[in-house]
């Protein structure tokens, strides 16, 4: 929530377990120095209430952050950026290949993460505004 930048993320053309557990994995080695408490924010998704998922949390001291049934708006900062990526990648465009779609997500989360501005980052990109806050420590 600090600065809606996308840590992680796996795209697979089946959900499965092994796909959610590694992007867990690399989220947890991406914030392991984080001296705050950390919060993982989900939905219900049959994936998040896994014991394995949610042991990891626990091994990590990590809190899981669900939201309530039917409620979208308790995930509000993964809803609006799915709706972006859907808006700003899918809509009108046809995939002819599963690599082809990875290849536009990965290429989008890039420019989400490092060019997109936000004005409630100051008008920075979720990257520069988190640089700048580490520079002025």
């Amino acid at each position: 929530m600090y600065n809606n930048e996308i840590l992680s993320y796996r795209v697979s053309e089946k959900p499965n377990a092994v796909a959610v557990m590694d992007s867990l994995e690399e989220a947890i080695q991406v914030t392991k120095d984080c001296p705050f408490r950390r919060t993982f924010h989900s939905d219900q998704g049959w994936a998040y209430q896994m014991k394995a998922y949610g042991n990891k949390l626990k091994e990590h001291r990590i809190f899981q952050s669900m939201s309530r049934k039917g409620n979208c708006l308790d995930n509000f900062p993964m809803e609006n950026f799915f709706g972006l990526l859907k808006q700003e990648i899918f809509h009108g465009e046809i995939y002819l290949s599963f690599n082809e779609l990875k290849i536009k997500i990965d290429k989008y989360i890039d420019y989400y993460n490092n060019k997109r501005i936000k004005q409630k980052l100051n008008w920075l990109s979720p990257v520069q505004f988190r640089e700048a806050a580490q520079r002025a420590v």
